[in-house]
């Protein structure tokens, strides 16, 4: 029996009123979930980013960018010819990413915004990679906010998704809580997989870590 100010969320009980501030993090709650998530989603963020390459004149989108660990870590690996945007709906995000990449917002290869998935305020085939980490679980709507995404993407660019759930028949029993909680998606291989190809995504290619149950996506721009 689970205390009704904590959840579960299928890996360990939480405070319910920190984890509400995963779907949009404000106020000090807000920090504090998006200080632990830069600590805590760091191995899978790792393990994720082995599967595609960034180049040093690479654009690159991080969309939810939450507490900017990403957006450092991309800023690192490019050069002065590239360029990492950042764009998150919370506040807070936006300002904790900004404070955490300031020496890269002041050289010029780094910019952070507020704004939605849904309705971008970038020119089409903008960037040549974008990502999400722990974020198409909020998205409003993931078919239209996709076909937002490929608008964004230069032809043949990459978009990459990293989650740390991945939605198994028979086993999702233990996120019960945690969707209900925060209105939440969790996507199969195969949804996520038809999902791209139906708005103009090729070369779909899915990796599963089985021991965390994590999984990230990636796949082209037609």
């Amino acid at each position: 029996m689970v205390d009704n100010d904590k959840v579960n969320t299928g890996h360990n009980i939480e405070d319910k009123e920190l984890i509400k501030n995963a779907r949009k993090p404000v106020g000090e709650l807000g920090h504090q979930i998006l200080d632990r998530m830069n600590k805590s989603h760091e191995s899978m963020a790792q393990w994720g980013v082995s599967h595609f390459e960034v180049k040093e004149d690479s654009k690159i989108l991080d969309i939810g960018c939450g507490g900017g660990k990403n957006i450092e870590r991309f800023a690192k690996q490019i050069s002065q010819n590239g360029r990492v945007v950042g764009i998150d709906y919370s506040e807070v995000s936006v300002e904790k990413s900004a404070k955490l990449n300031q020496k890269f917002i002041d050289e010029g290869i780094v910019n952070v915004l507020q704004g939605s998935v849904s309705d971008m305020p970038f020119h089409d085939e903008t960037f040549d990679i974008v990502t999400g980490f722990e974020t198409i679980y909020f998205w409003p709507d993931f078919i239209n906010d996709l076909k937002e995404v490929n608008r964004v993407l230069k032809n043949d660019g990459i978009v990459f998704f990293c989650n740390e759930a991945v939605y198994r028949e028979g086993e999702m029993e233990k996120y019960d809580d945690l969707v209900e909680l925060l209105d939440m998606k969790i996507y199969s291989e195969e949804v996520l997989r038809n999902s791209l190809e139906k708005t103009g995504f090729k070369d779909f290619k899915a990796y599963l870590n089985d021991e965390n149950d994590w999984i990230c996506v990636t796949a082209r721009k037609i």
